[in-house]
């Protein structure tokens, strides 16, 4: 049975500051490490260990990563957030969070569409799985790509209102089972 455990990056500075961040990049904060190493601490606990390791291009993700394993990782763009084109680095009061509306917003300002996240995040983590010997692979993303990948599967509304400090995505032949 393979098993994918896909989990976003910690707080940044930029999510401190509540600026939009999609391909730009900000450090993580204190909070961010303390979120990561208690993630290390859970796949601990439960015994868990990783044949391989992906993270996205972006440095918050491959921090988040460094900070849960020792082993080598690959870093993949296809993990990448939504790129919010012009709309980077700006106040996260101008950015749009109607689920509905935010499937096409941010293409008026040169980004991407959820539905392009979805199935890049798709396309990306589905070739990652089928690879003969990936067994057990922890990937390090996003709140959006996480969240647009779940959308494959289920409405990941209900996922949303839990408010969750870690959230790591646990998927066994690419269906969910469960969320902590």
């Amino acid at each position: 049975m393979k098993t994918l455990y896909l989990m976003r990056h910690g707080e940044t500075l930029f999510n401190a500051l509540h600026k939009i961040q999609g391909w730009c990049d900000s450090l993580l904060t204190e909070k961010g490490i303390k979120q990561a190493l208690k993630a290390k601490q859970w796949f601990e606990s439960q015994g868990i260990t990783f044949d391989h390791a992906y993270s996205s291009t972006s440095e918050r993700c491959c921090d988040t990563l460094e900070l849960i394993i020792s082993q080598p990782y690959q870093r993949c763009k296809g993990l990448k957030e939504n790129n919010y084109g012009l709309l980077e680095g700006e106040p996260d009061y101008l950015a749009e969070n109607d689920p509905q509306k935010c499937a096409t917003y941010y293409l008026q300002f040169g980004g991407e569409s959820n539905e392009t996240l979805k199935e890049r995040m798709v396309k990306t983590l589905t070739e990652i799985m089928d690879k003969d010997d990936h067994q057990s692979v922890l990937a390090v993303s996003h709140g959006g790509a996480c969240f647009n990948f779940l959308r494959a599967w289920q409405d990941p509304q209900e996922e949303l209102k839990k408010d969750l400090e870690i959230v790591v995505y646990l998927f066994t032949n690419m269906k969910t089972i469960v969320f902590i």
